[in-house]
């Protein structure tokens, strides 16, 4: 029997790739529902919100930055640890990476069987992997929130709970209303929920809608560009991670394991979400998250190749 295959083994389509301007300050680098990348330019230095998957992946971003600034890109922030956000920090040669402690320690407990198990999934996100050196690690790690002023424009990095992530860090530049959300907001693209808190998500996206944003780069998916699809994209974030931890919930509490659990909640969700890029791929992993959750493991435990491949197997029998 032949082995069966990650949905995203046989994703190969190149993605196109936008580059939004959202204000003087503020970038989108987005690609169709592949990761984004978020850009603030300040008055003397520059930041970037997740680096792409590899430093040669990343120079397609700093070749655009240099289209319209020459000034020096100082900061790189993660907004989590997944390999697919981080691994490509060296190309910018930043003064500081910064990241939330939270974040920090998931790299220092989980970050090397991540970065493996993430590439064999993803290989079309991981182009030249041999360009990555290795791990990405923060210059700078915060508590809560930290302030950094580029020149006259406030820049807020912030954690405001847990989502995708227990690290989860999001970007805020208050004077224009311009938030960076990385994964815990998605558009049109299936959150992956594999290392998620599915109590915690809906709560956090309502701090971040507290917040008022009148646009919003997600980590997938196109620019919100008006407050109405901000909206739009905090609302469908919330509604699927709330509708799938209900299904998942159920399917447990009438004692179904975890294959059953996965059937049914394919069934439910697909008709409403399945268009959604990833969709196939990501479900797998989101609902075991969520049976894990509903039934023993308030934590996310830590995903190795073997893991994923053991699961997919399972659940895609």
């Amino acid at each position: 029997m032949s082995e069966k295959k990650f949905a995203s083994q046989a994703d190969l389509e190149e993605k196109k790739v936008s580059f939004d301007k959202l204000s003087d300050n503020a970038y989108a680098y987005t690609a169709e529902g592949d990761p984004n990348t978020g850009i603030v330019i300040g008055d003397d230095a520059v930041m970037v919100i997740d680096t792409q998957a590899t430093p040669v992946m990343a120079q397609d971003v700093i070749r655009r930055i240099r289209e319209v600034t020459d000034k020096p890109i100082k900061y790189v922030v993660m907004s989590h640890y997944h390999a697919v956000r981080v691994l490509g920090a060296t190309a910018y040669q930043p003064e500081h990476i910064i990241a939330s402690k939270d974040t920090y320690d998931l790299i220092c407990e989980r970050g090397e069987a991540d970065m493996k198990s993430e590439i064999e999934r993803f290989p079309r996100l991981f182009r030249s992997v041999e360009s990555v050196p290795g791990l990405t690690w923060p210059t700078m790690a915060f508590t809560g929130e930290m302030t950094l002023w580029l020149g006259k424009l406030e820049v807020k990095i912030m954690q405001v709970g847990r989502g995708h992530t227990k690290g989860d860090t999001i970007v805020w530049l208050p004077q224009q209303k311009i938030l960076f959300s990385g994964d815990l907001v998605e558009y049109g693209a299936t959150p992956y929920a594999g290392d998620a808190y599915f109590k915690d998500w809906p709560k956090t996206l309502d701090a971040l809608e507290a917040l008022k944003p009148e646009k919003l780069v997600p980590g997938r998916g196109a620019a919100l560009t008006t407050p109405a699809m901000v909206k739009e994209g905090i609302d469908g974030t919330r509604a699927f991670v709330s509708e799938l931890y209900q299904a998942v919930q159920k399917a447990a509490t009438e004692g179904k394991d975890l294959n059953s659990a996965y059937k049914q909640t394919m069934d439910t969700l697909r008709p409403k979400y399945g268009q959604w890029v990833i969709f196939d791929h990501c479900m797998p992993f989101d609902v075991t998250r969520a049976y894990d959750e509903a039934t023993q493991y308030a934590d996310p435990r830590i995903w190795t190749a073997q893991r994923d491949k053991e699961m997919w197997h399972a659940l895609e029998s």
